[in-house]
């Protein structure tokens, strides 16, 4: 799956389409991550959230890339977070601002304390 077919698709979309693609049903796939199979009904259908752990089972459960998959997962729950917001693109340059700043300011820190 490219990059662009995860851009297009809802996370829930992406999972259930790799999961139907390598034929797998909705409960083996809850038996592999380990979650019961109306929890993840709702999140293929994008009823609930699935947690961080939950992405990176099931990235790994249907040979998806683990990272990819949870930039799709975090990328969509910060888009709904904000898409009301009439500044949503421009708190996003911001925050990527910020991200760099902070992880600037944690590779200093840990320098500071060696």
């Amino acid at each position: 799956m490219s990059r662009t077919d995860f851009q297009m698709n809802k996370f829930g979309d992406i999972i259930r389409n790799k999961r139907e693609e390598k034929g797998m049903l909705l409960r083996q796939l809850a038996a592999m991550i380990d979650v019961d199979t109306a929890i993840l009904s709702k999140v293929e259908r994008g009823e609930r959230k699935a947690r961080k752990e939950q992405v990176e089972k099931i990235a790994k459960a249907l040979d998806l890339g683990e990272k990819e998959l949870m930039i799709e997962y975090l990328s969509e729950n910060i888009a709904y977070e904000i898409i009301d917001e009439d500044s949503a693109i421009d708190v996003l340059k911001v925050a990527e601002d910020k991200i760099k700043y902070f992880r600037q300011n944690k590779k200093m820190e840990k320098r500071i304390e060696y």
